[in-house]
C-alpha cells in the first residue's frame, strides 16, 4: 500500500472515541517487522511498536486513531474516504487520521535509522483522555523504554501545508465559582440579597481579562467565562445564589494562584466559594533542540517553507509526552476542518507529510 491506499482505508474505518475500530490490529500486522505491545484500560486501546535499528536515540511518532462523533449535515458519507477535486473528506481527516496513516508508512518505508524507531498510538485522545496515551507511557518508563524525542502528527499548519508546529501548549485551568446571597421578593430587594447585582459591576472588570502579558512563545492567559446562571426563572424573587464557570488557557507565567488572587481582587468581602480543576499544563520544547532544528529542516526540504513555532491551540496528547520530560512537537496538515461537518484535506498534503517524516527519519544522525 502507499500512504493514500492507507489513509483512505484509515478514514474509512468509524473509530469514534474509545473505539479503534480494528484500526490498531491492523497497523501491528502491517509493521510486523516491529515489536508490538498493547496496554489496553478500561475499553481503551492503547498501542506501542518499536525497532532498534541501532544503538543511537529513539525517536517517537505518537497520536490517535478516536475520532469525534460525524454529526450530521454531511455532503459525502463521513466515514467513506470521498476524494474530488484534488480533497479526500470524511471524519478524521485531518484530526488525525492523515498524520497516523503519513508516520506509519515512513516506518514501513524505513530501511536503516540510527537508533529506536517506534509508535505510541491510543484510542482516547478525543475522550477524556485518562486510559490513553497517559497509561503508555507510565508502562514504558515502568520499563525503561521511553523515547527520548517524540513527533505528535495533529494538524498544526495554518495557511499553507508547512507553515507552523507546535514547541508547546498552554494549559487548561477550568473555574467554578458559587456566589452566595439571600432569596427574596423582587418588590423588596432591601431584604435580600441579590448575588446577580453583587457579580453585576466586578463581571465587567473580570471576563476577557488578560492575566498576564504573554511572551514570545505564548499568548496571554485570558479569563474566559462559559456559563453563568441563577435564580429560577420567575420575575418576581431574586436568587439565592449564582453558578459561574470559567476557563483560563493559561501560560507559564499564570498558575491556579494567581487565578484565586484575581478572583479575590475583584469579589472581596462577598460570600463565595471557588474551586479549580487543571486538565494539562502548560509546556515548552526549546527551539534550540535538535529534534525542532532537525524537523524545521525536513519541513523545509520538502516544502521550501521554515515553519513558524507555535504555542497557539487546545491541548492535545503532547502534553503527557512533555510530562516525561520527553521533548516534543506537534506537525500535521492544515487545520481549518477538524470536527467539522466535511472534514478534509488534500491528498498533496498527505503526500507532502509522508515526505516530510520519511526525510526527517532518513536523515537522523
Amino acid at each position: 500500500m502507499n500512504v493514500i491506499e492507507l489513509f483512505k482505508k484509515f478514514v474509512s474505518t468509524k473509530s469514534e472515541t474509545p473505539d479503534d475500530g480494528g484500526v490498531l490490529d491492523f497497523i501491528a500486522e502491517y509493521l510486523s517487522d516491529f515489536k508490538a505491545l498493547r496496554v489496553d484500560s478500561n475499553g481503551v486501546k492503547n498501542l506501542f511498536i518499536s525497532k532498534k535499528f541501532g544503538e543511537g536515540e529513539h525517536l517517537c511518532f505518537a497520536g490517535h486513531v478516536d475520532v469525534v462523533p460525524a454529526g450530521d449535515g454531511w455532503n459525502t458519507p463521513p466515514y467513506e474516504a470521498v476524494e474530488k477535486e484534488g480533497y479526500i473528506y470524511g471524519r478524521g481527516t485531518q484530526d488525525m487520521k492523515s498524520g497516523v496513516a503519513a508516520f506509519v508508512q515512513a516506518l514501513k518505508d524505513a530501511q536503516n535509522f540510527s537508533g529506536t524507531l517506534s509508535l505510541l498510538l491510543t484510542s482516547d485522545e478525543e475522550g477524556e483522555a485518562t486510559n490513553g496515551t497517559i497509561k503508555m507511557l507510565e508502562y514504558l518508563k515502568e520499563k525503561e523504554m521511553l523515547p527520548d524525542v517524540c513527533v505528535v502528527a495533529e494538524p498544526t499548519c495554518e495557511e499553507n501545508f508547512g507553515d507552523a508546529i507546535k514547541v508547546g501548549r498552554r494549559g487548561s485551568i477550568n473555574g467554578y465559582l458559587t456566589l452566595k446571597g439571600k432569596q427574596g421578593h423582587a418588590a423588596y430587594p432591601e431584604k435580600a440579597i441579590n448575588p446577580i447585582h453583587q457579580i453585576a459591576k466586578p463581571l465587567a472588570e473580570m471576563a476577557g481579562v488578560d492575566l498576564d502579558n504573554g511572551d514570545e512563545h505564548f499568548a496571554p492567559s485570558k479569563f474566559v467565562v462559559t456559563d453563568i446562571r441563577s435564580g429560577i426563572e420567575v420575575t418576581n424573587v431574586t436568587p439565592n445564589e449564582l453558578k459561574m464557570m470559567f476557563n483560563v488557557r493559561n501560560n507559564t507565567k499564570t498558575t491556579q494562584k494567581e487565578i484565586r488572587m484575581f478572583v479575590a481582587k475583584y469579589l472581596d468581602g462577598l460570600d463565595y466559594e471557588l474551586r479549580l480543576t487543571q486538565g494539562s499544563y502548560p509546556f515548552k520544547t526549546d527551539t534550540d533542540t535538535k529534534l525542532v532544528k532537525m524537523i524545521d529542516a525536513a519541513i523545509e526540504n520538502v516544502t521550501g517553507i521554515r515553519p513558524k513555532h507555535s504555542t497557539a491551540g487546545g491541548t492535545s496528547d503532547a502534553r503527557f509526552v512533555a510530562a516525561f520530560g520527553i521533548d516534543v512537537i506537534e506537525f500535521g496538515v492544515k487545520n481549518d476542518t477538524i470536527h467539522s461537518v466535511n472534514e478534509r484535506t488534500t491528498k498533496k498534503e498527505v503526500e507532502a507529510l509522508h515526505k516530510v517524516f520519511a526525510t526527517l527519519i532518513q536523515n537522523w544522525e
